[in-house]
């Protein structure tokens, strides 16, 4: 028997004003915001999505949480396109449970394998962690 995998589908509109919307939701970025902001600023939601999801799957109670990305865009060698060649991300959050150090390992870990944001760059990103 084959098990078809769970698809998720999404989709985006970019208005002629600058605003994109997704579903009823409205989103207007300021003008200096670039596509690459954007690109990191989805992997940081997706991350977090991913830390909070692996967190509640391991008994983890988890208070507040950010992040900040860092990214280079330069002409790749391998095939000279432009594109990011370096993401860098760190993420800081409280664990509101007491978690030993191997459950802090195990849950950057999980919270890394489920962003499919990050999985879906060329430029693997290097994360840094900090839970305490």
């Amino acid at each position: 028997m084959t098990v078809r995998a769970k698809e998720l589908r999404f989709e985006t509109r970019l208005e002629p004003d600058g605003s994109f919307s997704a579903g009823s939701e409205e989103l207007r970025p300021p003008e200096a915001w670039t596509a690459e902001d954007l690109v990191l600023a989805g992997l940081l939601r997706c991350l977090l999505t991913s830390l909070r999801y692996s967190a509640a799957r391991l008994g983890i109670a988890l208070g507040p949480a950010g992040g900040v990305a860092q990214g280079t865009v330069s002409r790749r060698e391998e095939d000279g396109r432009y594109a990011f060649v370096s993401v860098e991300v760190e993420i800081a959050a409280k664990l509101v449970s007491p978690v030993g150090e191997a459950q802090r390992t195990e849950l950057a870990q999980r919270a890394e394998q489920g962003c499919f944001v990050g999985a879906s760059l060329t430029a693997k990103p290097h994360y840094t962690w900090r839970l305490g």
